[in-house]
């Protein structure tokens, strides 16, 4: 079983299509500021709005569908790992914190010692 990459194939048309999204973004930002003697719910609406227009238009293209089978796949990976338990993750915790001060002290000590050193050298 051969897995092929497929390299999305962009066109004018796609091109398009994205530079609208980018557009229907700041438009949504700029109503957002533009806005600004209604309430907060419609200033945030127009950006969400803006925002949703501009990945719907944004899926319609080849790099778009590609990002979404990724989002998707991404998923189905993150569904697949084994994940610690409370305990594994609990005991895990502790032996970090437990070194850190470990390698804290050590390193005081001998920060502490070469500045001794240093310092009866130097009189």
């Amino acid at each position: 079983m051969s897995e092929k990459s497929v390299q999305p194939t962009s066109s004018g048309l796609d091109s398009a299509k994205i530079a609208l999204s980018i557009v229907l973004i700041l438009a949504g930002v700029l109503g957002y500021y533009l806005l600004d003697d209604q309430p907060l719910f419609v200033r945030i609406l127009a950006v969400v709005a803006g925002a949703g227009l501009a990945i719907a238009v944004a899926y319609t293209t080849a790099v778009g569908r590609s990002i979404w089978q990724f989002t998707f796949d991404s998923r189905l990976e993150v569904k697949k790992m084994v994940w610690p338990t409370r305990q594994e993750a609990t005991q895990t915790t502790l032996v970090v914190v437990l070194l850190v001060i470990l390698i804290g002290l050590f390193l005081w000590g001998v920060d502490s010692l070469l500045g001794w050193i240093v310092r009866s050298i130097t009189g």
